[in-house]
């Protein structure tokens, strides 16, 4: 209850699939004019919510400034299009930012690490874990082998388990690294109630370059946050 009250929780709702039937057939727009009609009629406030929609490049754009909120990106769905069960017809564009952070450990081995557990350091001076990367390219992980060394000394993690994953009490098996290297990291920019990274970060540049794709921001259809 205590966790309740400090930050509560809203039904934030994007889309109609049923208004006294079935209207999975109608195009986009028509349904999100029900479903806002739905809620002016109503007068539905929150925690029941609904999800900003707008058709305006330059709102969108705004949109994307909504990081330090948790934002995670934009959906982009096709006005004249239904809804197609059991299939994504829709896009996504997620906000990443650049930074860097300390490889404290790695999954795999030294000589081929498969993912890298990142931190970075607090005012005390000390490392906290922030996050694990997605599976390493093999070009990566070969420059980054030859960067990295067992610990010298004390670790700062040594005793500390990783969970494998989300959802998950198994823990990670992980070899502790010399934390002198740094690597700069494309992230997820939207963090949990802790200030942690809520999605892997995915490596951009280990003291060489590595290509980042590029991707479009605006199509065709309506934006959502």
């Amino acid at each position: 209850m205590e966790a309740a009250r400090q930050w509560p929780a809203h039904y934030v709702v994007f889309d109609l699939v049923h208004a006294g039937g079935d209207v999975t057939g109608w195009p986009y727009q028509r349904r999100r004019a029900a479903l806002e009609a739905l809620f002016a009629d109503h007068g539905l406030q929150a925690p029941l919510t609904l999800c900003p929609s707008t058709t305006d490049p330059a709102t969108a754009r705004g949109w994307l400034e909504w990081t330090a909120a948790g934002l995670e990106g934009l959906c982009f769905k096709r006005l004249d299009e239904p809804y197609v069960r059991g299939a994504r017809s829709w896009r996504k564009y997620k906000v990443r930012a650049t930074t860097e952070a300390v490889v404290g450990a790695v999954t795999g081995s030294l000589a081929a690490p498969r993912t890298v557990l990142l931190g970075r350091y607090d005012a005390a001076g000390r490392l906290q874990f922030t996050g694990r990367s997605t599976t390493l390219s093999q070009a990566a992980g070969r420059a980054l082998a030859d960067l990295l060394a067992p610990p010298t000394g004390a670790h700062p993690w040594q005793g500390w388990t990783f969970s494998a994953g989300w959802g998950t009490q198994r823990a990670l098996d992980v070899l502790l690294v010399e934390p002198d290297v740094v690597m700069e990291v494309a992230v997820d920019v939207a963090r949990d109630s802790a200030g942690r990274w809520r999605h892997p970060v995915r490596p951009h540049r280990i003291r060489t370059d590595v290509d980042v794709a590029q991707v479009p921001l605006f199509g065709e259809g309506n934006a959502s946050p």
